[in-house]
């Protein structure tokens, strides 16, 4: 992208329950008038006014009317930004056209998608395109997977400072989260079931966690998938619902790393529900939710939680790295506010920005969060989106 551009971040969905929330968030930390030059973006024209009076933006902030299936609105939206920050999905359904205009024109894009076969296919058709024109393409930057990617690289940072080089086993469990599951990622996970079933040969690439690791095969990975009860954390551990997509996207960010965390790298996540008995009954039902992700039943996109809901949710993670040296490093991640909707509003907002404003030099193609945006983040993690980052430990 060399011409300039008119506006900095358009926000594609600022109708939707998610988008909207990225749209106040925006318009309550950076005005309209102010360095951010932003839009909302969505089918209605009536309903982008409506919104836009509702979050109490200011009345100058332009909207813009584009649909996910007209692929001349698509491209001439994004032709008019720096960055497309869409949360229109299941991607699956809805987002090939947008990521090809983003492709096409040389706009960065970032999205909230944790649809694994969608996110393969899209490497396959558009990263060589994003590379030649210098789009800079950035999946999976809300809850799924930026406090996961960045708490592991948050780790490895302060493992290599103190061993002299990265762990070679991590993980992450999550210890505390109070929240509902998005309508979105109940709606991706029908939309990736649905595909599978439909092509049962893609069920391979969906439980391999290098499928989105391309010409990479890399070393036999923890099995996740089980209630165990763990020596490491004094109690019960379950499996961990957004784990299929988390896992596959550290792996593709140690790939595009030049496998900064070694090519024998292994990674898992769990819940953690705690000692005993008690311990042992949430972690079952933790396993059955996680189990039952892709079913009926759910909230649907465009639902979610009230403000108050919303401001009384929370999460808490434990990354744990275990160096070949015997050292160990452990790290905290947190995030105020529901993890899918009141803090993955701040964190894909704050990740565009950025991706336009502190990572000049990131290439062109299709990106995870951590080698696209790397500890430039951080900062605005920490200071504007809610989150903390801190080694926890004195090994």
């Amino acid at each position: 992208m060399s011409e300039p551009r008119e506006l900095d971040v358009i926000v594609f969905g600022a109708t939707g329950f998610t988008g909207r929330l990225v749209a106040q968030y925006l318009a309550e930390r950076y005005g309209v008038d102010g360095d951010v030059r932003w839009a909302m973006a969505g089918r209605s024209q009536d309903k982008l006014e409506t919104v836009r009076n509702e979050i109490g933006a200011p009345a100058n902030t332009p909207l813009i009317v584009a649909d996910s299936d007209d692929e001349g609105s698509l491209r001439e939206m994004a032709t008019r930004a720096r960055c497309v920050l869409t949360t229109v999905g299941p991607y699956t359904w809805y987002g090939e056209k947008l990521l090809a205009a983003a492709a096409a024109t040389g706009t960065d894009y970032v999205d909230l998608c944790g649809e694994v076969l969608w996110m393969r296919e899209m490497i396959s058709k558009y990263h060589e395109q994003a590379a030649e024109t210098g789009a800079r393409i950035v999946h999976s930057t809300g809850f799924d997977s930026i406090p996961f990617d960045h708490g592991v690289l948050f780790a490895q940072q302060a493992a290599e400072e103190r061993f002299g080089s990265a762990c070679q086993r991590v993980r992450t469990r999550v210890t505390d989260m109070r929240g509902t599951m998005s309508g979105g990622t109940a709606a991706s996970g029908k939309a990736t079931m649905q595909a599978v079933q439909a092509d049962p040969t893609l069920f391979a690439p969906l439980i391999d966690p290098f499928s989105l690791s391309e010409g990479f095969e890399g070393p036999a990975q923890p099995d996740g998938d089980h209630v165990i009860e763990e020596e490491l954390m004094g109690g019960w551990v379950a499996p961990f619902f957004m784990a299929p997509i988390n896992t596959k996207n550290i792996h593709r960010s140690n790939t595009l790393m030049g496998h900064r965390y070694g090519e024998d790298f292994q990674y898992d996540e769990m819940f953690f529900a705690g000692p005993g008995d008690a311990g042992r009954q949430l972690a079952d039902m933790m396993a059955a939710m996680a189990s039952g992700m892709g079913g009926e039943g759910g909230p649907e996109p465009g639902e979610g939680p009230s403000k108050e809901e919303r401001e009384a949710g929370g999460y808490e993670l434990l990354v744990i790295g275990s160096h070949p040296d015997g050292g160990e490093v452990r790290a905290k991640v947190t995030g105020d506010k529901d993890p899918g909707y009141g803090s993955t509003s701040k964190i894909i907002a704050e990740a565009a920005l950025c991706l336009i404003d502190d990572r000049p030099d990131t290439a062109g193609g299709i990106w995870t969060p951590a080698p696209a945006l790397g500890a430039a983040l951080f900062p605005r993690l920490i200071e504007r989106a809610g989150m903390t980052f801190d080694l926890v430990d004195d090994a």
